[in-house]
């Protein structure tokens, strides 16, 4: 429903432990809140042509900046041997490979230029072409190429606006790249004539939604080329949320596989289908009869065909399953129904007769092998986790070797490395060794039978130094989504809280993409309670086991997770505190405010003013109930959150301060769904962990 971040990072400053006299025992080495801030962040791995390195982005907190600086690190497969490409850029992503390996091409953030010289690298192809605009005037992504026999990084583009993605064409002379459009309205705009009409757009937007286009430039640098032009868009990531489709070319160079998404609104990020542009000409044609809610086209090693995904039975309730399909048409075959897992990742192994495909699955990240005919085989990772925020992030070489970033119970996140899908995992960085070292409590899955005869999961993690018999408080960490799951690899703010004594119980629940389709979809029109019972049913058969102080017990979240956290203050009066962090209180708000606005109509049938569907809405928003609160409860949004707008915020505090209840509301001046700068994000754990503390003591 809202596609949320899952897990909020990290606190500042330790609070005095005299605060919590329930601590565990004493421990030489538990994690410590500054700790958090010396977390090595790893993404975005690319196994080199020839296997034998893997380009990948390093990114680490910079508190005296407040920002995370990246680094293009080079890992040598054979040693683990590190060699550091960029040194003095600080914004640097989406590393590709040339077809040769012989070069490296990425994204970087480019200061405008100093001359305020005109650009000319873009060249539009047709009249109705937008024009580039003349010269750059702030900050943008522009393309680097950087040659891997020696010598400097060089720019390859100029463009006037951001670009988002990037893939070299198979004979390696062009790259590929996404743009968004300049505005054709401009002009008026500079003289305030900038009145714009709306349309499924954020509450936030102060202008018109732009569609980003496909573009080629040569590898050597000079003149783009506009490929596609009109009114639809190449989908734009808006995180939370998976990456933009990639760009694929056929193997043959003269065809690209993209998704068009029918206008540039997020909120019509549902009116997606995969398409076959021309790169001649700019022709487009459909691939399949589907009419939305397709994603990520790929062309097969021999180009014959493409693998796409697509909402089981074009419902965006279900689960995405991959289908395969021929390259000349048609909808082709879905491979992943008998798998029965929400995929979010797929990726053609080299003989072309198989797919990688990665989704959750229970408490884990797991990737399996999917024959074209028959069924799938798990890999076995040990207990690493692949990463996941809506994507997994990993690469396949073409000799079979697999690429990932991931973590373990213990561990936050490392690069890892397979020579094939038949071998174990083998860690090449450490990155992250210092925090491993720590003495963190002991991550356990724990299972439960749930409402409505759901097998149900969760993740339990104990306070290091647990000791059997004793009574411990809790605090339960519902994740966000709900298209989303708790898995048992390491989890900063879990760990930080049971360092300070607590138990915490982070249950999954109806709506949660780990069990099937059917516990996917029963959230449909059942927001708050299905869930809830599911939550408290996990609570009650955790209680059973005989170490929990029911005295003791705080609720907590943030998106979907503090939708839940206000739906539980709303209907259940066990807790001691709450905290509800980016809350979707109001559904209708909702509807009409944020990002995804519209396609919350697939959670309920509609629109809440077609019939009578406005009454499921508000019955099953937790400001209905607002008035039954009375747990104190800390309220935590971004001014700028177009995901969650902090409107939604504001409806729970008054509706709380009104009625007397223990409130407090803090907001962070900054866009986005969660503080994604390593300073407030750390600030953010540090007032959970802080109001936790005050009403458990």
């Amino acid at each position: 429903m809202f596609h949320s971040f899952t897990s909020v990072r990290r606190s500042a400053t330790l609070l005095v432990a005299a605060l919590i006299p329930f601590l565990a025992q004493a421990q030489s080495n538990p994690l410590q809140l500054d700790d958090i801030g010396k977390i090595v962040n790893v993404s975005d791995p690319q196994l080199s042509p020839d296997g034998k390195s893997i380009a990948l982005i390093v990114s680490r907190p910079n508190l005296g900046e407040d920002r995370y600086d990246s680094s293009l690190v080079l890992v040598d497969v054979a040693s683990g041997k590190q060699r550091v490409l960029t040194y003095e850029r600080k914004d640097v992503f989406s590393p590709r490979w040339s077809p040769t390996g012989d070069r490296l091409a990425f994204l970087a953030v480019a200061e405008p230029s100093s001359d305020g010289s005109s650009d000319s690298t873009l060249q539009p192809s047709a009249p109705a072409a937008a024009k580039p605009v003349s010269s750059m005037t702030k900050p943008t992504v522009q393309i680097y190429v950087l040659p891997m026999d020696g010598g400097e990084a060089h720019r390859i583009t100029r463009t006037a606006h951001d670009v988002e993605q990037i893939a070299w064409s198979p004979d390696g002379n062009e790259i590929a790249f996404a743009m968004a459009d300049d505005n054709p309205s401009q002009k008026e705009i500079d003289r305030h004539e900038d009145a714009f009409e709306v349309g499924d757009n954020s509450y936030l937007a102060t202008e018109a939604d732009l569609p980003a286009h496909l573009w080629l430039v040569p590898a050597e640098g000079g003149p783009a080329r506009r490929v596609t032009s009109g009114s639809w868009t190449l989908p734009r990531a808006a995180p939370p949320s998976p990456p933009s489709s990639p760009i694929s070319w056929s193997p043959d160079g003269k065809s690209i596989a993209i998704v068009q998404q029918k206008t540039p609104a997020y909120g019509d990020s549902d009116q997606t289908v995969a398409a076959i542009v021309d790169v001649a000409t700019g022709g487009i044609r459909k691939l399949t009869t589907h009419t939305q809610v397709e994603g990520f086209p790929l062309y097969s090693p021999d180009g014959s065909h493409i693998a796409y995904t697509y909402y089981r039975d074009g419902d965006f309730n279900n689960e995405a399953e991959a289908h395969v399909a021929p390259a000349a048409g048609g909808d082709g075959v879905d491979l992943t129904r008998t798998l029965d897992r929400d995929i979010v990742r797929t990726a053609w192994m080299p003989d072309g007769r198989s797919l990688l495909v990665g989704a959750h699955d229970g408490t884990r990240v797991s990737l399996w092998v999917q024959p074209l005919e028959g069924s799938a085989r798990k890999l076995d990772l040990g207990d690493i986790d692949p990463n996941w925020l809506f994507w997994i992030d990993l690469s396949l070489g073409k000799d079979g070797a697999l690429a990932f970033t991931g973590s373990t119970p213990a561990h936050p996140n490392e690069l890892y490395y397979m020579s094939s899908v038949d071998q174990s995992p083998r860690r090449l960085t450490a990155f992250n060794d210092a925090i491993a070292s720590r003495q963190l409590g002991r991550v356990e899955t724990f299972t439960w039978s749930g409402p409505n005869g759901f097998a149900e999961d969760g993740v339990v993690v104990y306070p290091p130094g647990f000791v059997s018999g004793r009574k411990y408080p809790l605090v339960l960490y519902i994740h966000g989504g709900p298209q989303a799951a708790s898995t048992a690899d390491f989890s900063a703010l879990p760990q930080l809280l049971a360092a300070r004594g607590y138990v915490v119980f982070s249950p999954n629940y109806r709506g949660s993409d780990h069990l099937g389709n059917a516990y996917q979809r029963a959230i449909y029109n059942d927001a708050g309670d299905g869930p809830g019972r599911d939550v408290m049913a996990g609570l009650k058969a955790l209680e059973h086991r005989g170490f929990i102080d029911s005295s003791r017990i705080a609720v907590s979240g943030w998106s979907y997770g503090g939708y839940m956290t206000s739906w539980m203050i709303g209907h259940y009066h066990i807790w001691r505190a709450a905290v509800s962090g980016a809350a979707v209180n109001d559904l209708v708000h909702a509807y009409a405010l944020s990002d995804f606005n519209v396609t919350e109509r697939w959670s309920f049938g509609g629109s809440p003013w077609h019939g009578k569907l406005m009454a499921a809405y508000v019955e099953q928003s937790p400001i209905t109930y607002a008035s039954r609160v009375t747990t104190p409860t800390l309220i935590l949004s971004d001014t700028a959150d177009a995901r969650v707008p902090i409107t939604q915020s504001y409806l729970m505090y008054h509706a709380l301060k009104d009625n007397g209840v223990p409130v407090k509301f803090f907001a962070y001046p900054i866009p986005g769904h969660v503080p994604g700068d390593p300073v407030r994000r750390m600030d953010v754990y540090r007032r959970w962990m802080s109001w936790i503390d005050h009403y458990m003591r």
